[in-house]
């Protein structure tokens, strides 16, 4: 597929892929790039000082030597014919050269390490912001746009840190420096040479926000190829399962082409600031040696003089050279904590009060007082939802899909805050209450469970890190899962890769099951967590759940029916409202919704 047809694909598929990865449409400001700065401010007192020290030693070296050349070397020692005075100078010039490279090589390290430790501490902050963050934040966002951030935007900032800072700064007061000795040696000469700054200033002046914009994309562009690679390696059954390797191929492809194609523009707008100084160096050289030419005829000025202005000259344009590199690491940066701060700037949904109050002996009651919840402004999750649950309640929600049964429990771990209404646990309004405290006492188990790489005694001990090997063994004994855990090769110390692709769905939810029981939790919430259990699992986990369950509120789930027989209360749920509640029997002799989802499911009333 060409490269045109590629491009066509990724346009035509972009259209619903990726929603919030846009463009951040900021103004390029300096109040910006000080917020950036705010993270070398620890290693003001440390690393920076002597970082500036280095830089000041290395610009004071670069601004004596061509005076010395020219006022020294050349009108007073080869002018007079002074020998002694030449070697003197030589040595001197060769001595302040050394320092000047010992300075630099302080400096180079000392910003490498300023740098590094920087980029540390953002990635840092970045990740445990976004650790707070709600699910409403997840809910909206690909995890591949989440890791470009992360990884890739924090990365561009690296540059920047590492030596555009120290080298902005170095190159700002060289070009103060040389400008000031250009005019005193000759201003006649420098408003000559300098006539073209004006223009320089004026076309770097309109291609900045164009340029901005450029490199924003290219970040928007990477971001889409991430979630994508992110998307196609999870889904990849699924893609060989349907046989849709050529049409994922040719997305990608689109995908890889656009990014190609922004990177080009971006890199294609960026070099040209560079040719640009180059030629502005070449008419500098001629106006300097056609007008000092004169000059020198004229006596205006001496040969030192014009010698020296010559190296300064030279010296001139090379920070000029580097600033407009600088500036093209400045657009990156600008470009990546826009989006950075995007996410700084992103506020949990489920905000925790300041004088947040901890749960100290959860019993485990809760309480819907009226409560309405929606995802969006479109679909109402819940209507007026009110019901009362006791401590050491076992509680099943049933209903189709979509009827508000995982809402419920959302808002009971509090991983959103009720649109209307109030959630209390143990007369306690959630929203008063610490997270951690709240989330401490609570255990999910969901139906696609997630197993994180490591061993196996590492992921049942997730729940709760201090538990001891003897704790975590008894946790699998009981909930059934230790005789297929023998059975792997390392036993308990067995290496599972993400998401636990070695095991199989019954086994993964097994340890699911061990990990919420080692939490030891006062609510225990079961999300379908039964849903792919064989049957003779399931006659495990019966077993199993009656022990773990003992004394402690439960929440079950679920689409099989057969599991939740024993439940204290039966909840049936229906587009976001309570139809009927009762135990199994009440609701069978009801005969209502409950009846006709046990009828369908089982198909035969003599089941019953």
């Amino acid at each position: 597929m060409s490269n045109k047809e590629a491009v066509t694909t990724s346009t035509h598929l972009k259209r619903f892929y990726y929603p919030l990865d846009r463009a951040v449409e900021k103004p390029f400001n300096w109040r910006q790039m000080t917020r950036l700065l705010q993270y070398i401010k620890p290693y003001s007192k440390t690393l920076l000082p002597g970082a500036m020290v280095a830089m000041f030693v290395s610009m004071l070296v670069r601004l004596i030597v061509p005076i010395m050349i020219g006022q020294v070397v050349i009108e007073r020692a080869i002018r007079n014919e002074d020998r002694n005075l030449l070697t003197s100078m030589v040595v001197l010039i060769g001595f302040l050269y050394l320092a000047n490279y010992i300075a630099n090589r302080y400096r180079i390290k000392l910003v490498n390490i300023l740098g590094q430790r920087t980029i540390h501490d953002l990635r840092k902050q970045l990740f445990s912001h976004v650790q707070r963050l709600s699910h409403n934040f997840f809910d909206k966002r690909s995890a591949g746009s989440i890791l470009v951030r992360i990884l890739n935007d924090v990365n561009s900032l690296q540059e920047l840190f590492t030596n555009g800072i120290i080298n902005l700064l170095m190159d700002i007061l060289m070009l103060l420096g040389i400008v000031i000795i250009l005019f005193a040696l000759s201003s006649q000469l420098a408003l000559a040479v300098l006539v073209i700054l004006p223009i320089m200033f004026y076309i770097s002046t309109k291609l900045r926000r164009n340029i901005r914009k450029t490199w924003q994309n290219v970040r928007i562009q990477k971001s889409r190829m991430n979630s994508h690679l992110n998307e196609s390696i999870q889904g990849i059954r699924i893609t060989q399962s349907f046989s849709q390797e050529k049409e994922n191929t040719e997305f990608f492809n689109g995908v890889n082409s656009d990014n190609f194609e922004t990177e080009r523009l971006a890199m294609k707008k960026s070099a040209y600031f560079g040719p640009f100084v180059e030629m502005s160096n070449a008419v500098g050289t001629v106006i300097l040696i056609s007008y000092g030419s004169h000059l020198i005829i004229n006596g205006t000025i001496q040969i030192g003089d014009f010698v020296s202005f010559a190296f300064f000259l030279g010296m001139f344009w090379e920070p000029i050279s580097r600033l407009g590199q600088i500036y093209n690491q400045l657009l990156v940066a600008m470009a990546s904590s826009e989006r950075i701060f995007e996410f700084l700037d992103e506020q949990p949904n489920v905000e925790e009060k300041a004088d947040a109050k901890s749960f100290t002996d959860m019993k485990g009651s809760i309480e819907f007082d009226h409560v309405e919840f929606s995802y969006d402004e479109d679909r109402i999750a819940l209507h007026e939802i009110s019901l009362n649950i006791k401590a050491g309640q076992t509680v099943a929600l049933v209903g189709h899909t979509g009827s508000g049964k995982s809402t419920i429990a959302n808002l009971i771990s509090r991983f959103y805050d009720p649109t209307k209404g109030v959630v209390r646990i143990d007369g306690h309004d959630l929203r008063d209450m610490r997270l951690d405290s709240l989330r401490n006492n609570i255990s999910v188990v969901l139906q696609d469970t997630f197993i994180f790489s490591g061993s196996i005694m590492d992921n049942i001990r997730f729940g709760r890190p201090e538990a001891t090997d003897e704790e975590v063994i008894e946790s699998a004994k009981v909930v059934g899962a230790h005789d297929f855990i023998l059975r792997l090769a390392d036993g308990y110390h067995t290496e599972v890769e993400e998401r636990g692709n070695i095991l199989s769905a019954g086994e993964r939810q097994l340890l699911s099951f061990a990990r919420a029981l080692l939490a030891d939790p006062r609510i225990l919430i079961l999300d379908e967590a039964t849903a792919s259990i064989d049957t003779e699992a399931e006659m495990k986990i019966q077993k199993a759940l009656k022990k773990l369950l003992h004394g402690r509120t439960a929440i079950m789930i679920a689409h099989r029916l057969s599991t939740i027989r024993e439940a204290d209360n039966i909840i049936v749920l229906e587009n976001g409202k309570i139809l009927e509640q009762g135990n199994h029997d009440e609701l069978i002799s009801y005969r209502g919704e409950y009846y006709g989802l046990v009828k369908s499911q089982f198909e035969m009333l003599d089941v019953l």
